[in-house]
């Protein structure tokens, strides 16, 4: 068997709290059923002490004989399904982060925390208003609204 990098001693608190929790709920599971650490290990494929140091939550005993026990307690439930990509939140809020990161370029005026919304959309034509009106464009835009208020057809433009 491969030797550790880390050693068990170097795990974080919660994750050895946790190992501790399953190896309760492994020795609840089995007392709960009459059954013998001998008769559970000879299910498992492991010895009676290998059973104990489980019973025990010693984080050393291979991954596959705590989901060993975890699967003759519940064969209907999935454990992969406890890191399925629906349930990594931090993952999701990453790739959510990085979505709205792209929709607002950093250099816009609304990227900015707590910055103002853009304009809302005219609610008769349903565009928005430009965020940066060019000068010309802007003139001959209120030209066009003079003439047609005014009655007329005419788009001389003054210069």
């Amino acid at each position: 068997m491969p030797r550790q990098n880390t050693s068990p001693a170097d795990y974080p608190q919660a994750v050895l709290q946790q190992i501790e929790q399953l190896a309760h709920n492994i020795a609840i599971a089995r007392k709960r059923r009459g059954e013998s650490q001998a008769q559970w290990a000879k299910k498992l494929g492991i010895s009676q002490p290998t059973m104990a140091r489980i019973e025990r939550g010693d984080p050393s005993v291979a991954m596959a004989s705590y989901v060993m026990c975890m699967w003759l307690i519940n064969r209907a439930q999935g454990l992969a399904d406890l890191v399925a990509p629906l349930n990594d939140h931090a993952a999701l809020e990453k790739e959510v982060a990085k979505v709205r990161a792209k929709r607002r370029p950093a250099n816009s005026p609304y990227s900015a925390p707590g910055a103002r919304k853009p304009p809302a959309a005219n609610p008769v034509t349903g565009q928005h208003p430009p965020r940066v009106a060019e000068p010309a464009k802007a003139w001959s835009t209120a030209q066009g609204l003079a003439a047609l208020m005014a009655g007329s057809t005419s788009k001389k433009h003054d210069g």
